[in-house]
C-alpha cells in the first residue's frame, strides 16, 4: 500500500483573508477542513474532485472569520471547550468585526481540550492548546507541520485587543508550546503567509 503523506490544499476565504485548510492523506484520503471561513464552492469543487472523505471541520478558535463556513459545509465541528459558544453567540464570535454573520445552529461533535489525537488514516495530528488570541485557540501539529490559527503568523502574532485575548497569555504560549517545536517546521497561520518556527525565532518582532 503507498505511504499515507499530509497533503495540504489552502483556501482564501472571506472578507478578512481567511487561510482555510483542507488536510487530508494522500492513500485514505480521510481529511480536515480546518477553519472554513465562509462558504466556499471552490471547496466543495476540489473535495468531490479529489474523493476527499472530510470526516471533521476543525476550528482553531471562535471568531467568525473562522467558523461561519461551518453550517454550509456541514461536517462534524471540533472547537476548544472554552470556545465552544462561540458557534452560536455573535457576540462571542465577533461577526461585526469579521463583516457581519448570521445564527447559526451548530454544535460541536467534540470538545477539545489541547492533548487529543486526531486521527487520519494512518496519519495523526496532535492538537495544542494556545490560549491569548482567544481562550480556546489551539494550534494543530503533525511531525514538520503547524497550523497556528491567528496565535502566530509571519513575523507576527495574533491581536489580543479584542474581548478574551491576553498578550501575556499568547506570548507564553509561542515561546513554550510553538518554539520549543524545531526550526524546521512549517508554520500554517490563519491569515499571511506561511513561515517556520526558526524564522519566527529569529526574526518576529514581537519576540
Amino acid at each position: 500500500m503507498e505511504s499515507d503523506k499530509l497533503m495540504i490544499k489552502r483556501f482564501v476565504v472571506g472578507p478578512l483573508q481567511t487561510n482555510c485548510y483542507l488536510v487530508y492523506g494522500s492513500a485514505s484520503s480521510e481529511g480536515i477542513l480546518i477553519d472554513p471561513g465562509a462558504p466556499d464552492p471552490e471547496i466543495n469543487a476540489y473535495i468531490c474532485d479529489k474523493g476527499i472523505d472530510v470526516v471533521y471541520i476543525l476550528n482553531t478558535h471562535g471568531h467568525a472569520d473562522h467558523i461561519m463556513g461551518d453550517v454550509s459545509f456541514g461536517f462534524p465541528v471540533l472547537i476548544h471547550e472554552l470556545d465552544e459558544a462561540c458557534l452560536r453567540d455573535l457576540k462571542r464570535n465577533l461577526s461585526y468585526v469579521a463583516g457581519g454573520g448570521s445564527e447559526q445552529e451548530v454544535r460541536a461533535e467534540m470538545l477539545l481540550v489541547g492533548g487529543e489525537k486526531i486521527k487520519l488514516g494512518s496519519l495523526e495530528l496532535e492538537i495544542i492548546h494556545t490560549p491569548g488570541h482567544t481562550p480556546g485557540g489551539i494550534s494543530v501539529r503533525h511531525k514538520d507541520v503547524l497550523f497556528s490559527g491567528d496565535t502566530l503568523f509571519f513575523e507576527g502574532v495574533g491581536r489580543t485587543d479584542l474581548p478574551g485575548g491576553d498578550h501575556d497569555t499568547l506570548i507564553k504560549s509561542i515561546k513554550e508550546k510553538l518554539f520549543v517545536l524545531p526550526d524546521e517546521t512549517k508554520v500554517f497561520p490563519g491569515h499571511g503567509p506561511e513561515t517556520t518556527v526558526g524564522h519566527e525565532k529569529r526574526f518576529n518582532p514581537f519576540m
